[in-house]
């Protein structure tokens, strides 16, 4: 009998070792497993920036490439035309408009791509940019205004055939700013573009039509105007302005800001860029960082323009959000870590209310 019981009794043994032994070892693939994606998870992790670095470093590289190409062919253009020996006048004009227009679209580049670029690197573009710029004034200068001065003689055969040198130099100096700022200012498209100038002391209304196509408009030359345009245009271009108020409804691209005093701005658009402005009041709804440069007393508010369809051209364009981007200038002089003395948020007691431009008749365009 005792003999017959050792077996069940061993028996009983084994079988409760047995389940134990397999709990113990999925126990342990588990902990294993889970190890596993913890690694895997944090290996992830610290892979992600590493990932994002790379891709912001071939990003800037890609952009540096393509600034150096688009750089050396404008300087070599220049260089072309600076040594031409060309007698067409309308040619040289068309070849100095093209060289402008490949500086703006550089210019266009930078301001792209200013979002991921360290800002040593677009500090230094912009100063190539300004060069440039200098460059194809010289230019202009050196092959330009001769021909002009004869065009002139032509146009008036009947006049003194012997002008004093005094008359002479009187005719050059009044065209050397003509061809500076209307043939290559403002990326070389201001004059070509529609828009209203030498102005004073009016209201100047134009209306886009919607569906018609979409341009460019300059306002130049003013002094205590208030420009008033709705709906929606690509781009704008502003120029000389003294104690105006420009409001304007939403642009697709960029409005570019140049000589501009004791004035008030209401605009929305992707890109805002503001050269040597003084004692101004901007009022924006921007994409990007607005840029200035050269100015000081500026002051910046949120967007406060109302008309008549202007949430729908607001959506037509991309700007409908409020980004909060009208307080994040960038001052492109101001290179310290500290907040730029230039420019400051405009105190909300001193805001105007929402300007309401409904109901007004264009005056020209």
């Amino acid at each position: 009998m005792a003999e017959d019981n050792h077996p069940p009794a061993d028996s009983t043994t084994n079988a409760a070792t047995i389940p134990e032994s397999q709990d113990a070892a999925l126990q342990r693939k588990h902990v294993a497993m889970v190890e596993r994606l913890n690694n895997l998870h944090h290996s992830r992790i610290s892979q992600k920036p590493n990932s994002d670095l790379t891709s912001n470093t071939e990003s800037i590289q890609s952009f540096l490439a393509r600034f150096s190409e688009s750089k050396l062919s404008i300087e070599s253009n220049l260089a072309r035309i600076s040594h031409t020996t060309s007698s067409d006048p309308d040619s040289l004009k068309s070849e100095l408009q093209n060289v402008s227009v490949s500086i703006s679209t550089l210019e266009k580049l930078v301001a792209e791509s200013s979002y991921y670029l360290p800002s040593y690197e677009v500090r230094t573009c912009l100063k190539t940019i300004s060069d440039l710029k200098l460059s194809l004034d010289d230019a202009t200068s050196h092959v330009i205004p001769k021909k002009k001065f004869s065009f002139r003689n032509k146009k008036k055969p009947s006049a003194d055939p012997s002008p004093s040198p005094a008359q002479n130099s009187i005719v050059n100096e009044s065209e050397k700013p003509t061809l500076g700022i209307e043939i290559v200012g403002l990326s070389g498209l201001f004059q070509s573009s529609q828009g209203f100038r030498g102005k004073e002391n009016e209201v100047l209304v134009k209306e886009f039509d919607r569906e018609g196509e979409i341009g460019e408009f300059s306002v130049s030359n003013l002094k205590g105007c208030e420009v008033r345009l709705k709906g929606c245009l690509r781009a704008l271009f502003v120029n000389k302005l003294r104690g105006c108020r420009v409001y304007v409804g939403p642009v697709f691209g960029s409005v570019l800001i140049e000589d501009v005093e004791e004035c008030v701005f209401v605009l929305a658009s992707h890109q805002i860029r503001i050269h040597n402005a003084k004692s101004c009041d901007f009022y924006l709804r921007v994409r990007s960082r607005p840029i200035i440069e050269d100015s000081s007393e500026v002051r910046f508010a949120p967007y406060c323009l109302k008309y008549a369809g202007i949430e729908k051209d607001l959506g037509e364009a991309n700007l409908s959000e409020e980004t909060g981007n009208w307080a994040n200038v960038d001052d492109f002089r101001w290179l310290r870590a500290v907040q730029s003395p230039n420019w400051s948020v405009l105190p909300e007691n001193e805001r105007i209310e929402m300007v309401d431009i409904s109901n007004r008749n264009e005056n020209g365009g």
